[in-house]
This record gives structure tokens, sequence and C-alpha cells, in this order.
């Protein structure tokens, strides 16, 4: 399992800090030019949150798989780790409609490989939590 976490570390991190282009990637200074103040700069803040707290999730992989893998702590770590990538999953699923991706190359690879993802880390984290 030790070698999952280190992987999944490692993507999580490069999830982190892809974070930094989805401003100019999804043309955030257009798209959100007609929102109110709050809604912009919580958009904003969110996205910095997220990004913040998957390249931590990253570290703590990184750093604790032995710690996650071999300890009650760890492996209650590892349930809601495990809980949160497969409500994750779901939201990839059923929260975003299908016509974000159906019929584009690059976005249907995209949700795929995240759909994949989500449900790869949803399963090492729990298989760590129930052996």
């Amino acid at each position: 399992m030790e070698i999952h976490l280190n992987v999944i570390g490692i993507l999580l991190i490069i999830l982190a800090c892809v974070h930094v282009i989805f401003p100019k990637y999804f043309n955030w200074a257009k798209e959100t030019s007609t929102m109110s103040l709050i809604n912009r700069q919580m958009l904003y803040v969110h996205t910095f949150f997220i990004a913040l707290t998957v390249f931590l999730m990253g570290l703590l992989c990184v750093t604790s798989t032995t710690e996650i893998v071999t300890t009650p702590l760890g492996r209650k770590i590892a349930l809601g780790l495990g809980v949160f990538w497969i409500i994750r999953l779901f939201i990839q699923l059923f929260g975003y409609s299908s016509k974000l991706w159906r019929g584009k190359g690059f976005e249907t690879v995209v949700h795929i490989l995240f759909t994949v993802f989500w449900g790869y880390m949803g399963i090492v984290f729990l298989s760590i939590y129930l052996v």
C-alpha cells in the first residue's frame, strides 16, 4: 500500500499545482466579470484552499506513508480520505453535466482520467482502513 500512497501523494501535489492555471485556462477574468465582488473573490479564495488542501493531502501521503498504513490514527485518516474521494467520484459522475465533456476529445479524456483517479484513491484509502 505504501507505493500506492506515494503515487497518490505525488499526483495530488501535481494536481494542486495545476490549480494555478485555472483562472487563465477557464478565462475567469471574462467569465466572472458580471459576478458580484463577493462571489468572484469566493471563487478565487475557495480555489486556493482546495489547492492547498489537495497539496497537503499529497504531502501527508508522501511523508507519512508508514504511519497511515500501520497506526490506528493513520487508518482513521485513511477512512476519512477514502470517504472524501469516493464522494468526489460520485460528484464527478453525477454532479457535472455530460454536456461539459461528451463529444469533446480533451474534456472526455480528462473526465475519464479523473474518474479513474478519484476511484483509485477511494479504493486505496478505504482498503488501508479495512485491512
